[in-house]
């Protein structure tokens, strides 16, 4: 990549070979932001005054509906801003070129070094001034289906861009708006995936394991919970309110889970299935961790809800450690990525069990002995487990 710290002269030949490059010889950048600090590079290679790009997405992401990608002369990565859903739309955003594409305008220019100062129609514009920039142009770019976002360049040359710079980056807006898309799709489909499988599954079927029967036999702790009078909630108030209820429930109980490093496979109705791979050393006692955690934020909620006249919401919670098999279930045309073996069936039977015995949390012997603090549990006895020949020892978690 080539970098050039001061605006030179605009080199058409020089020019026709960023297009090339973009046309022909992008396909090994997997990444978006990679790819836009090259461009900024060969940009400037080229003898064009392009000192700062942005990139305006929408997104598909469960936390964020859009992020902000912007290159700046003398750095070598791409500042990333993500906007939440929970964010209210700044008094710069109301006022600004961007929304004035989205609402329409097909391209905006502002030449900075020739403006005065009640000239300024967006406060984007002073701000940009201020960092030495002399020319903005806007424009939007379009991917399939309707969808467009926006693209930006800033031009530092004294005079700002010349019209041969601005129209080589209008002709190679198309080509940018292609190169990106397969990017951000990329990230959508990979974020997508992880919200719906978890992050480990996720990354081994984008790596192909897509085939029915294709997996692994893995060593795990897997734990299985499940919410107590979930039926009789249901019947008794409105569907949102029961949903509501639930969301708060899961987000009580599953962020403790992955962020002690477990893998949350499926929900299941008002049930969750989650392992902890055993080839990370401390993954049992991250699993108490989680789950002791998990106890501590069910309390506070319940708390709240009392509060606000919803139901005390307890769950049972069963853990067994040991060989599972990891990989594709299903039909030919609907599969599943999730465990499945004698530990997930034994995780689940002691899930049942904690109604029986009136403990939120029982583990196996087995696990107990994996987790090597004996201090964390008190022994309950041995059970029958249907489908498994010799009893079972139990034990509860003291929470």
């Amino acid at each position: 990549m080539n970098e050039i710290n001061s605006p030179a002269t605009f080199r058409h030949q020089a020019a026709e070979e960023v297009f090339d490059w973009l046309l022909n010889h992008t396909y090994g950048e997997r990444f978006i932001d990679n790819l836009l600090v090259e461009l900024a590079g060969r940009l400037r290679g080229a003898g064009l005054s392009v000192a700062r790009l942005s990139l305006h997405l929408h997104t598909q992401h469960r936390e964020w509906f859009g992020a902000t990608l912007i290159w700046k002369l003398g750095v070598e990565e791409v500042e990333v801003i993500t906007h939440a859903y929970s964010d209210d739309p700044i008094e710069g955003y109301r006022n600004s070129p961007i929304l004035r594409i989205r609402e329409g305008a097909t391209e905006i220019r502002r030449r900075l070094f020739d403006l005065a100062e009640d000239q300024f129609d967006f406060p984007v514009l002073k701000d940009l001034k201020a960092q030495g920039l002399t020319d903005y142009v806007v424009w939007p770019i379009h991917y399939t289906l309707g969808k467009f976002h926006v693209l930006t360049f800033s031009s530092d040359a004294p005079q700002g861009f010349s019209p041969a710079e601005v129209a080589f980056l209008r002709r190679i807006t198309p080509l940018i708006a292609l190169v990106t898309e397969v990017r951000s799709k990329n990230i959508v489909l990979r974020t997508l995936m992880e919200t719906y499988v978890g992050p480990i599954a996720a990354q081994r079927i984008l790596a192909g394991e897509t085939r029915r029967g294709l997996g692994s036999s893995i060593e795990a702790a897997t734990m299985i919970s499940d919410l107590r009078h979930f039926t009789d909630m249901t019947a008794e108030r409105p569907r949102d309110e029961v949903i509501a209820v639930l969301n708060t429930y899961f987000e009580a109980i599953a962020d403790p889970i992955e962020r002690h490093g477990g893998e949350i496979l499926k929900f299941m109705g008002d049930g969750m299935l989650a392992i902890f791979p055993l080839d990370q050393p401390e993954a049992c006692t991250n699993l108490i961790a989680a789950v002791r955690e998990g106890q501590e934020r069910l309390a506070a909620l319940n708390a709240e809800n009392l509060t606000s006249g919803l139901p005390e919401l307890h769950q049972g919670v069963g853990i067994h450690l040991g060989e599972v098999s990891y990989g594709n279930i299903g039909s030919r045309n609907r599969l599943d990525f999730t465990v499945i073996g004698p530990v997930v069936n034994i995780a689940a039977r002691l899930q049942g069990l904690t109604r029986e015995v009136d403990c939120p949390v029982l583990v196996t012997g087995d696990f107990a002995r994996r987790a090597d603090r004996p201090d964390d549990f008190t022994a309950i006895g041995t059970f029958p487990v249907r489908g498994i020949p010799d009893p079972i020892e139990v034990l509860t978690l003291k929470l």
